[in-house]
């Protein structure tokens, strides 16, 4: 019997990484350094390890990082494009080696190191030695076509060099600023009297994003190719193969690569570029360690999360000494109220900070944190900046901090969350979560609504004509334009752009709804599970927990909300204006050996279980964790469990692996690992 402490702390971990996956990913406004975050991301895979019995498709472990960039059609990938597990520590890359010589059964392996450039991940794909297709990361599976701002960027060929290009190929790479160009970019901004951008990947993402080709081709963008995809098409036997290969077509690929001949040399390329990284030409957080060999990264396959066969080595975080001006208190959508601290501007790392996160309470306690203290800040991976510790003896302290009793917004008493270090504002109509909800709901992430930022929404708030997401849709341009600041013409964009949310699909409006634990990934299985807002909004518990991908938790949480007053409120005000959610197009094929059938998974098999239940939900499919008598097939691995006995027993039909990858490759699709 598992003790409830590590099923609480298995589920604190998730709702904390879900949050910061929000924060980060999808919102660009982190909280937490990168190592903050990694070490999170670590507890809880080392928590689901030793506990498979609370495994979920769900768990942030199993998923790649969501968020899309607006503004550009969405493409599905050719094959996924995985994120990398990271390391701050030699200790911890000399055990992924470990791993990967135990998996290859191999006394010493070579690897690829590479430079991990700061910058923007990209695909581009070559149809008769011509660049017809480029596309963002996304969220690994689909991304934004960019083709038309790839063009501009002048190190990506449109044409490939040789007398005889591949018919097809697909390369990854990153797109980044370096320093002197960013440097003479913003001198040009300041001088024409435009706002400078704050960093090199914050110019690249912007950059990326811009609808106008002219400006984008202003800007000093840069490329460096660092995979083949689909390189055994090629002929390829190793990694460094398919970059020599790559350069010879005419594709820019960073001379810094190196080859290491086991794990001792790559530990001294470590040590080498930890030294001279910030004398680079352009901005890199780290390196990166792949498996040369082609045949062996496929031998060691990967999860849905990323590669088995490569890793991130990020180099030592920065810190910078500052003063503490102020602990200011902010409300969240959901009421929880965070301490944030307001600083000295301080440049570190190229950024000015003028904020750091507190976390939460009890950290300012423990640290005894005080408004005018001399404080280190800290970033890593030029990320997310926090205060590491005060420092003794300098600034001159304030009186100790004391947690308001009172919402400084409302002024309703605060509560203690019983499940977390955190405290709440229990009133729903607090005005600052009025203004979170809304802006959640315009967001990036959500409904993308343009126009409707935070300034907007707060113009919209103070003036009293909206209270919740549904008064959007009554507004008119009569009324905006008496607003402050409010012209005619904004007021039309805006009104408009509300209107053309109401056709947006499904899967944006249950995000949008703000439903905790419904991100993206939760949110596309229940518009492709049920079809309609309707339809959700009646589901009990149990059938949600049949949907792979759905806990206990998620299904609690969405019954709750549709169940209490204040969301049937919201739903039927949305649904009486016209917002229902476009449902997803039903899949082409109304055919095939996994349509309308149901599947259970035992034992262990070379596809990730998470790969297979993506595969067949995919191919029309469902996944359920227990045998009935309504369960078509079950699929077997090594080691079955006794749902292959129960499977017998009803005289349910079982597949072998060989079988899933025959049905797989008859349904067109493949896993991405094997």
């Amino acid at each position: 019997m598992v003790s409830p402490s590590v099923a609480e702390r298995i589920r604190s971990l998730r709702k904390q990484i879900e949050r910061h996956d929000h924060l980060y990913y999808v919102l660009g406004e982190p909280e937490i350094t990168d190592q903050e975050y990694d070490a999170l991301m670590r507890e809880l895979k080392e928590l689901e390890q030793k506990h498979p019995e609370y495994a979920d498709p769900d768990s942030p472990t199993s998923r790649v990082p969501k968020g899309l960039l607006p503004g550009f059609p969405t493409v599905r990938h050719s094959t996924p494009m995985l994120s990398l597990d990271n390391t701050y520590s030699l200790e911890e890359l000399a055990q992924f080696d470990a791993r990967v010589r135990k998996g290859l059964g191999q006394e010493t392996v070579d690897y690829a190191v590479e430079p991990k450039i700061d910058g923007v991940a990209v695909a581009l794909r070559y149809e008769g030695g011509r660049f017809v297709l480029g596309l963002t990361r996304g969220d690994g599976e689909q991304g934004d076509d960019i083709t038309a701002n790839l063009r501009t960027i002048r190190s990506i060929p449109l044409r490939l060099r040789g007398a005889s290009p591949p018919d097809e190929i697909e390369v990854r790479g990153e797109v980044y600023m370096e320093k002197r160009g960013f440097e003479r970019m913003n001198e040009r901004r300041v001088k024409e009297g435009e706002k400078p951008f704050m960093n090199p990947r914050n110019a690249t993402t912007g950059s990326l994003k811009t609808l106008d080709t002219a400006e984008v081709a202003r800007r000093p963008l840069q490329i460096f190719i660092y995979q083949l995809a689909n390189a055994e098409r090629h002929g390829m036997k190793t990694h460094l193969e398919t970059l020599a290969y790559a350069a010879k077509l005419g594709i820019r690929v960073n001379p810094d690569n190196a080859l290491a001949h086991g794990f001792e040399e790559v530990k001294r390329l470590c040590a080498r570029w930890e030294k001279k990284w910030d004398s680079l030409p352009y901005g890199a957080d780290g390196l990166v360690i792949k498996v040369n060999d082609l045949r062996e990264e496929e031998r060691l396959g990967a999860t849905s999360r990323g590669p088995r066969w490569a890793i991130a080595y990020k180099f030592a975080t920065h810190q910078v000494e500052t003063t503490l001006k102020k602990i200011d208190i902010q409300i969240g959508r959901t009421g929880v109220v965070t301490p944030v601290a307001i600083l000295e501007p301080v440049v570190l790392l190229g950024t000015v900070v003028s904020r750091a996160t507190l976390h939460n309470f009890d950290e300012i306690e423990r640290k005894d944190i005080r408004e005018g203290d001399r404080v280190v800040i800290e970033k890593g991976g030029e990320v997310i900046p926090k205060i590491v510790r005060v420092v003794p003896g300098t600034g001159k302290r304030g009186p100790k901090f004391v947690l308001p009793t009172k919402c400084p917004v409302c002024g309703t008493p605060l509560e203690r969350d019983p499940e977390q270090a955190a405290v709440r504002c229990e009133n729903l109509y607090c005005p600052a979560q009025v203004r979170r909800r809304i802006q959640y709901y315009a967001s990036r992430g959500a409904l993308d609504i343009e126009g409707l930022g935070e300034k907007t929404v707060d113009l919209l708030v103070d003036a009293g004509v909206v209270k919740d997401p549904a008064d959007l849709y009554d507004l008119a341009v009569d009324e905006l334009v008496k607003l402050e600041g409010m012209g005619e013409k904004s007021a039309e964009n805006l009104v408009n752009a509300i209107r053309a949310s109401k056709n947006a699909p499904l899967d944006r409006l249950l995000t949008a709804l703000g439903i905790r634990h419904v991100g993206n990934t939760v949110a596309r299985i229940l518009a492709e599970r049920f079809r309609s807002l309707p339809a959700i909004a009646e589901a009990d518990e149990e059938p949600l927990l049949d949907i792979p991908g759905i806990g206990p938790e998620i299904a609690a949480s969405v019954v709750s909300f549709f169940r209490s007053k204040e969301g049937r409120a919201l739903v039927r005000r949305l649904t009486d204006r016209g917002m229902k959610g476009r449902a997803p197009e039903r899949r082409a094929s109304a055919t095939g050996p996994f349509v309308g059938k149901t599947f259970v998974v035992t034992g262990t098999l070379e596809i990730p279980r998470e790969e297979v239940e993506r595969l067949i939900l995919e191919a029309g499919g469902r996944m359920t964790s227990s045998v009935s008598k309504k369960t078509d097939a079950v699929i077997v691995g090594s080691d079955p469990g006794s749902k292959l006995e129960k499977a017998r027993s009803l005289g349910v039909a079982t597949w072998n692996e060989a079988k899933l990858r025959a049905a797989l490759q008859e349904a067109g699709l493949r896993p991405t690992a094997r």
